[in-house]
């Protein structure tokens, strides 16, 4: 199964949660990632939370073009468990 990112959702300051089409809820920290001609405008904050998931691509992405793998983002990410 090919994994695409489903939901956005802005938590702390370079941190977001994103849920995956396997139904897991991952909290990721791009902090760290944004670095780079593309990524490094991302570390204004007022850039980084316009992310969205795009609809062609199944992952997140920016104004500016710069997006991640899910798969990059799967396996950085830590898993939230859920609780019914």
């Amino acid at each position: 199964m090919f994994l695409h990112v489903t939901e956005v959702r802005l938590m702390n300051a370079y941190e977001l949660q994103l849920t995956f089409n396997d139904g897991v809820v991952k909290m990721v920290d791009l902090l760290g990632e944004l670095y780079g001609e593309i990524f490094a405008p991302l570390k204004d904050l007022s850039v980084f939370n316009q992310v969205r998931v795009n609809p062609e691509t199944n992952t997140i992405e920016w104004p500016n073009g710069a997006d991640f793998a899910p798969e990059f983002l799967y396996e950085i990410g830590r898993e939230i468990k859920q609780v019914a």
